[in-house]
């Protein structure tokens, strides 16, 4: 049995996402891109963000719910709330949650040599081996799409 602990992701204090005994730090910046490029792959973003229309996404990310948005993209989350909340397991929040956590945690296993990382410039994506289990790829479960209710300007 492997005991090895793992070391936590940690770039700030400023946001903490826990799941089960990880708990990652993130700082204000690392954190907001961190989430804008969830909500690129989830489709619900496309060009980047205006800093308004960041800091709504992350009120989002923290608080599950955009309170007062200062945006248009905080607005167009308000006015899709049914869509975007439907199921919490399935939902905007969750999966910006998410992603967030698993971009962490595949970073982390990079930075402690649990995985390799190789950029396939062809697809524009990333692929994580373990080196140790005879270069086997790291499965991610497929993200959902919340392209039929995007925010575009």
């Amino acid at each position: 049995m492997d005991t090895t602990r793992r070391g936590n992701y940690e770039s700030g204090a400023d946001y903490v996402l826990e799941y089960g005994e990880l708990r990652f730090t993130f700082g204000e910046r690392d954190f907001a891109e961190r989430v804008e490029q969830a909500a690129a792959a989830l489709g619900f973003v496309g060009d980047p963000l205006d800093p308004e229309e960041r800091e709504d996404l992350v009120n989002l990310a923290v608080n599950g719910e955009i309170g007062d948005p200062g945006s248009e993209l905080g607005r167009h989350v308000n006015l899709c709330w049914l869509e975007l909340a439907a199921d919490p397991e399935r939902s905007l929040v969750h999966w910006l949650r998410r992603l967030v956590f698993r971009g962490a945690w595949l970073d982390q296993r990079v930075k402690e040599g649990e995985l390799d990382v190789r950029f396939d410039e062809r697809t524009g994506t990333f692929a994580y081996r373990q080196p140790d289990h005879d270069g086997d790829l790291v499965r991610l479960s497929p993200a959902p799409s919340w392209a039929e209710v995007a925010y575009r300007r």
